[in-house]
């Protein structure tokens, strides 16, 4: 126990060569030894664990190598080299400047580097996590760092360069470490794993070298700690159980639920994934992953990105023939807003559900998902129900909503008999029909009065809103009241409405405010336009779409109402609602408010 030394030390590099990851640095430093061309100063910064401080370490003991080799490496024979590895070497100095960070640590540095090296030809300096120093010790070490001894040498580590004063980095030649491939530690821990008699699965290693995210030193930890969990045989289940990583067969049950439109197989294996611990963000992060990995595989042009083991690569293979780029494209965009939404959610689990719900709806009835509308966003509806196409114009986008209840109003108004003078039109279906047979609405009546219908105008944005019906529903066995409520309604009634809604809104002011100023307009097919005057209204209107849109439907006894919002240009600069816009609006109106303003330094919030 007492001779035990983790493998991150007892593995670390004392050579170039064995440096594993960053060759163009060291060839570059090892050029620079045969060519006799030295900094004075070098910067070497990047991520942990990628080998800064130990090519600082190699560097320094091989410029001070008394017999260097024709490659470039110190001979390790030297008594130079043997002081440096006995670790009683007087020409290299190493200070940590998290805990030596005062201005006394450098006026002690400086004190140290007035004296020539007793032997080799240089006195090396390696100050590690240099972006800890306080602004009086880097003022009190600019001077030195610029014109130091001809002995004198200093190499600097940082993992945040971003903390280093500009003056001390336009002193220094810097070199940028950068993160570790999978490949390169996946081959260094095969290495180390035949040293030590250890075996070990590559799908397994393939894990730890992911989890260690490009750091060498990360990886050599994680390795020893599955060894000290495996007893010495590293499998591929045995270290995702140590880990807690996700196993790559929930990703590929989770897409053939999702390729199959199976919401409530979905459902349950994200039930599964969450009893075992694993954290809901983790969860959509991996998703996002694994769909991005399915997109890389179809073409073997893009299959260098996808870092994994080759029983697996085969299997990512086969599951991206069937997902067309359209799906994934999709897929990859909702797990990303779930992943950016979910910190704030406060019903996490839901979220979840919801984009899973939303997955499964992107390949239905097993069509792909580039021939189903883009963005839509299907109620759960049961086998066999089609989806109906919406009617809509040039230049619309359409954004689709599931409407759950309308709010309540403070103030009572009319029913839609009242206003319309018309009645629901229901189907009702009281006696068993086959599963087969569907339910078909009716048209509405040649007696509906006529709709005013405006175009929008010219060079106006558009956003359409509402939601997507079933064509049509599959009736059961049992006695079903089928419902789909298609009334007239005249503008009158629509106005009245939309009014009543705004009457009944308290906190949301900006949004009562816009209701009151811009008035729908009834056009074909139960569409109505909203005009307002700058992209906050359209906005606000398209944010709240949800619940207006709910109440209108049910005040109006038509499911098939639908909104657009679009801006009228011409009518933007005109009307003031910010702050701001006030100011400028009352400055034009009265120029002297200006002079008040800069006399009592007011500010406008």
């Amino acid at each position: 126990m007492d001779n035990y030394i983790v493998s991150a030390r007892k593995y670390r590099p004392s050579t170039f060569r064995s440096v594993v990851g960053q060759k163009s640095l060291t060839t570059t430093l090892k050029n620079a030894i045969q060519s006799n061309k030295l900094a004075h100063a070098y910067l070497f910064c990047g991520p942990r664990g990628v080998g800064k401080t130990s090519c600082a370490r190699i560097f320094a003991k091989t410029i001070n190598c008394l017999n260097p080799t024709a490659d470039g490496e110190a001979c390790n024979e030297c008594e130079s080299c043997k002081a440096f590895n006995e670790q009683r070497s007087y020409n290299i100095h190493e200070l940590d400047a998290a805990s030596n960070n005062s201005v006394d640590d450098i006026r002690a540095l400086i004190d140290q580097v007035r004296i020539p090296p007793p032997i080799g030809k240089y006195k090396v300096f390696i100050i590690d996590e240099v972006h800890m120093l306080s602004s009086a010790a880097f003022n009190a070490f600019l001077k030195t760092l610029e014109e130091p001894p001809h002995h004198a040498l200093f190499i600097l580590a940082t993992t945040e360069k971003h903390k280093v004063l500009p003056t001390i980095l336009s002193r220094c030649q810097i070199y940028d470490f950068s993160r570790i491939s999978i490949a390169d530690m996946v081959e260094h821990l095969e290495y180390v794993s035949s040293c030590e008699g250890v075996t070990a699965e590559p799908e397994a290693l393939n894990v730890i070298a992911q989890k260690a995210d490009g750091g060498m030193r990360d990886a050599l930890s994680i390795f020893d700690q599955v060894v000290s969990f495996t007893n010495g045989n590293i499998t591929y289940q045995a270290v995702i159980d140590n880990l807690n990583v996700l196993d790559y067969e929930y990703y590929f049950r989770l897409t053939e639920a999702m390729l199959a439109g199976n919401v409530r197989s979905a459902i349950l294996i994200l039930n599964d994934i969450l009893s075992k611990g694993f954290d809901g963000q983790n969860i959509i992060t991996g998703l996002a992953s694994h769909f991005r990995d399915l997109l890389v595989c179809k073409d073997e042009a893009t299959l260098i990105l996808f870092e994994v083991g080759a029983s697996i690569r085969e299997r990512y293979k086969e599951m991206a023939k069937r997902c067309s780029d359209g799906l994934l494209f999709k897929a990859i965009e909702l797990a990303n807003t779930c992943d950016l939404n979910y910190r704030a959610s406060r019903n996490k689990r839901l979220l979840l559900e919801l984009t899973l719900i939303q997955l499964c709806q992107l390949n239905g009835a097993g069509q792909p998902a580039d021939d189903k509308k883009k963005g839509l966003i299907e109620p759960i509806a049961s086998t066999g129900a089609t989806q109906a196409p919406a009617d809509s114009g040039p230049a619309v986008t359409n954004q689709t909503y599931t409407v759950q209840s309308a709010p309540s109003l403070q103030h009572p108004v009319q029913s839609s008999q009242e206003m319309t003078g018309a009645t629901p039109r229901q189907q009702v279906v009281s006696t068993p029909v086959p599963p087969s047979s569907k339910v078909i609405p009716q048209a509405p009546p040649a007696s509906a009065p006529k709709r005013i219908a405006r175009p929008p105008q010219f060079g106006t944005s558009i956003k359409e809103i509402g939601v997507e019906r079933p064509k049509a529903q599959v009736a059961t066995p049992v006695a079903t009241v089928v419902q789909e409520m298609q009334n007239s309604f005249s503008p009158e009634a629509l106005v009245h409405y939309w009014d009543a809604y705004a009457a009944a809104i308290d906190k949301k002011v900006y949004l009562k405010n816009t209701m009151i100023n811009c008035k729908p307009v009834l056009q074909d097919n139960y569409y109505f336009n909203v005009c307002v005057h700058n992209p906050g209204q359209q906005d606000e209107l398209t944010n709240n779409c949800i619940d207006i849109l709910s109440y209108l439907r049910t005040q109006l006894k038509n499911t098939r109402i639908q909104m657009r919002v679009s801006i009228d240009e011409t009518n933007q600069k005109h009307l003031a609602y910010t702050s701001a816009e006030k100011y400028e609006h009352l400055l034009n109106i009265n120029p002297i408010l200006a002079k008040l303003r800069d006399e009592f330094n007011l500010t406008i919030d």
